[in-house]
């Protein structure tokens, strides 16, 4: 499509999937080169008795979006009258210029550069069209459309051909048959994206590289390596202490701490200060290495238990799905951990909810300033928003908040 409002109704129609951003022109008031009625500006037009052909509204994308900013500034009626002709196609309306059956008419500024008889003249500023390459829904080769779009998009590829046409092309990804993207990934995350993510590759023909591990962890590894090309983090907190590398995260979901202990609470742990009983083995996130640790000692010190929990406190883990383990070998009487780690074992644990706020963390992705890929890390994330990858994620637990 010549411009993004169609793309909008395609969506609407659930007629498209994958949307890819190619080029942008902008339209412009043409006449024919020399200007013999000396037409300096949209004003002298509407004040004359000049003749204009226009681009049907309705069919054609430059007539759609002139119509629409002339509209916006109050110049619409009085422009309208002014039309002695529709026509379905900018090419259509160029040639009317060219024939001389019209003294002007709005075109692409790529078209005045690909007919050298027609100038432009002022019009006032006028909105950008945006070009992409949609992938329909019913395509039976979508990962060869795909890979053909990437093509079309690519700094080293179609992007050039837009360029050489006079068109602005996008700073797209550089062309490579079968891309490689790197993402670094809480550890708890891993239940609730990893089948997205094997589906996202399959369709798209690339590869993504997982890291999975406490996000302490990956903080410290990302200030040493620097930025792999996405971080879906656990904590917005550790998006946060590298968010010099990335751009602003979008949001997810949610996740929430809670006591988890054995089936019957054999216990009676009914809140985080029964944690402290004597000779009681509690497991904690550690605080150094991921976003549960720092949550935890957020919450036990908002609850003013923590030096009497922390005395019963065996083992410090970077992620929950330790200490679920030590819970199930009954090595551990009781765990600080998400309620997505409940997830699965219903039937060995129950869940005592913490109730005070900052027992939640929300799960922000972020792409790299600076990823080689950074179009196809976003398509990524556009996967990851969907309605059937937020089935997954509330199915694990989580609290689903991306829009």
């Amino acid at each position: 499509p010549a411009d993004d409002s169609y793309v909008s109704q395609a969506r609407d129609k659930q007629l498209i999937s994958e949307v890819l951003p190619l080029a942008s022109m902008k339209p412009v008031l043409a006449v024919r080169k020399g200007n013999q009625k000396k037409l300096n500006n949209l004003d002298v037009i509407l004040a004359s008795d000049v003749k204009l052909s226009h681009a049907n509204p309705e069919a054609a994308a430059v007539g759609k979006l002139t119509r629409d900013a002339l509209i916006q500034s109050g110049r619409w009626d009085a422009f309208s009258k002014r039309i002695v002709v529709q026509k379905p196609t900018v090419n259509d309306v160029a040639a009317d210029l060219q024939l001389g059956t019209a003294d002007a008419g709005f075109v692409w500024d790529v078209t005045l550069k690909q007919i050298p008889e027609l100038e432009a003249i002022p019009a006032g500023e006028l909105p950008a069209a945006k070009l992409s390459a949609c992938i329909v829904h019913s395509s039976k080769q979508p990962t060869a459309a795909l890979r053909f779009a990437r093509y079309l998009a690519a700094i080293d590829g179609g992007a050039k051909a837009f360029s050489d046409e006079g068109f602005t092309a996008v700073d797209g990804d550089p062309w490579e048959p079968t891309p490689e993207i790197r993402l670094l990934a809480g550890a708890m995350l891993r239940p609730a994206v990893d089948k997205t993510i094997a589906a996202f590759e399959a369709r798209e023909g690339v590869r993504v590289t997982r890291v999975y591990n406490g996000c302490g962890i990956l903080v410290a590894q990302m200030k040493v390596d620097g930025a792999p090309d996405a971080f879906f983090a656990c904590d917005r907190e550790f998006l946060d202490q590298v968010g010099d590398l990335f751009g602003e995260g979008t949001t997810i979901s949610s996740n929430q701490l809670v006591i988890l202990v054995h089936k019957g609470n054999p216990h009676g742990i009914k809140k985080l200060k029964d944690l402290a009983q004597p000779g009681l083995r509690v497991g904690i996130g550690h605080e150094k290495q991921c976003a549960m640790g720092v949550l935890t000692q957020r919450t036990l010190k908002e609850d003013r238990s923590t030096e009497a929990v922390m005395k019963n406190v065996k083992v410090q883990s970077p992620t929950g799905d330790m200490l679920v383990n030590q819970m199930l070998t009954g090595s551990l009487d009781a765990i600080i951990a998400y309620i997505t780690n409940a997830a699965g074992h219903a039937d060995r644990f129950e869940a005592i909810s913490i109730s005070i706020p900052c027992a939640f963390a929300d799960q922000p992705y972020a792409v790299s300033k600076k990823s080689r890929h950074r179009y196809l890390a976003e398509r990524l994330l556009e996967s990851i928003r969907k309605h059937e990858s937020r089935r997954v994620f509330e199915q694990n637990g989580f609290t689903w908040k991306a829009k």
